[in-house]
């Protein structure tokens, strides 16, 4: 093998059959894997720092139209879960229902996940307050944003295909980056509540 050595540049050069099939091998396993050049004593290594996106940590913007098993992180998703004895079908359905102080609007917006859920949330009626149990928060704060987390803590807890989905992004940061963003919960609060949450379940 041949090594052509330039400006912020190694070049891998096949010399004979073996070579070239190594070279096809190598980039068959790691072809968009990220590589450090390491030196030591006469020589100098490369090692494998894994996937690009890996390596690089390039963040993961979780919405629900992220691609395959991420969609499953999102607040819209489908993935049953109780919270206070109270049953849910998605983050979505949970948070939506807060705006509501009836307990059977509340419980219509439980079972209720996606689009349908957030829909469902709009003819609620406006208010900087809500109640939950015996708790009366103020919107948009951090008590407001722990409720959020409490349920996305039961979701991934209860929630196998979730909580995998989750553990998978491994440290990577996470994002929320919708139009417009939530007042009441921007999505930096979100991907922040997904990543302690991640750093926990592990």
């Amino acid at each position: 093998m041949k090594v052509i050595l330039k400006p912020g540049l190694i070049i891998l050069a096949p010399e004979d059959t073996a070579d070239h099939d190594a070279l096809q091998a190598l980039d068959a396993a790691s072809g968009d894997h990220v590589f450090h050049l390491a030196p030591g004593g006469r020589g100098a290594a490369l090692h494998d720092l894994g996937p690009r996106d890996a390596a690089l940590r390039t963040p993961i913007n979780i919405t629900s139209r992220a691609p395959g098993a991420l969609r499953l992180i999102s607040n819209f998703a489908a993935t049953p879960f109780e919270l206070d004895g109270r049953p849910y079908a998605s983050v979505e359905g949970f948070w939506q229902g807060l705006k509501f102080e009836a307990e059977a609007d509340r419980r219509r917006l439980a079972a209720l996940d996606g689009v349908a859920a957030k829909d469902a949330g709009a003819a609620a009626p406006s208010s900087d307050l809500i109640r939950y149990d015996d708790a009366l928060i103020q919107v948009g704060t951090a008590d407001h944003w722990a409720l959020v987390a409490r349920a996305c803590a039961a979701k991934f807890e209860q929630h196998a295909p979730a909580r995998r989905a989750l553990l998978a992004t491994g440290d990577r940061p996470l994002t929320h980056k919708v139009r417009p963003d939530s007042r009441t919960i921007p999505g930096v609060i979100l991907a922040d509540i997904w990543m302690r949450l991640r750093d926990r379940l592990r």
